[in-house]
């Protein structure tokens, strides 16, 4: 696949011959989704928690004869039914993340390429460095670029002038190319990559 490199300034920078087997797939939304759902899962904190009868501060003292009352039988008043005892199965902290086989990770990654590449929603970029850290001179680029939603990955490391100009723009994220993953990428309308990355 050949595909046309852009500089900042919209001017054209030569070509790239990409992978049809990384850029070219014919993308499967059962996979995409699967992957998207695994990483939400895992990034979910899990923290949420009541406190059980075992948990309460009330007394465990047996409040009610066994025979004789006319009433339940009851033991203390940590019981769920009555005011200020414990919740029953309430949610406890707990690990929400499912398992996705690693191949299945790696493929999911690729149909998402492949899905912005066939959709034309992916640009190539020689660099990205900016002298300064101004945002309004990057705001004015990817305007001229037609940028109001869109995911930059660099090289190894993000020029550090560039993702602090880029960090306030709303709807544009910079990842270097290790934080490349699934769901930004779906996230985002363009998908821009540099040829370090």
């Amino acid at each position: 696949m050949e595909l046309q490199i852009t500089s900042l300034d919209g001017k054209d920078a030569g070509s790239i011959t990409l992978k049809d087997e990384i850029f070219g797939l014919e993308p499967r939304a059962d996979i995409l989704h699967r992957m998207v759902r695994y990483q939400q899962l895992k990034a979910m904190a899990g923290t949420h928690d009541v406190k059980n009868r075992s948990e309460g501060t009330r007394t465990g003292k047996k409040f009610v004869n066994q025979k004789g009352s006319g009433g339940a039988r009851h033991g203390d008043r940590k019981a769920p039914q009555f005011r200020g005892g414990g919740r029953a199965f309430g949610p406890t902290p707990r690990s929400h993340a499912i398992d996705l086989p690693k191949k299945v990770r790696a493929l999911a990654l690729k149909h998402a390429l492949s899905a912005k590449a066939k959709a034309g929603e992916l640009v190539i970029l020689d660099s990205v460095t900016t002298s300064a850290p101004k945002t309004a001179t990057l705001r004015t680029s990817f305007g001229k670029l037609e940028w109001l939603n869109a995911l930059i990955i660099d090289g190894a490391v993000v020029d550090v002038n560039f993702a602090l100009a880029a960090r306030n723009i709303p709807n544009i994220d910079v990842l270097p190319v290790q934080g490349i993953n699934v769901a930004d990428i779906l996230r985002r309308r363009k998908l821009v990559l540099t040829k370090a990355a």
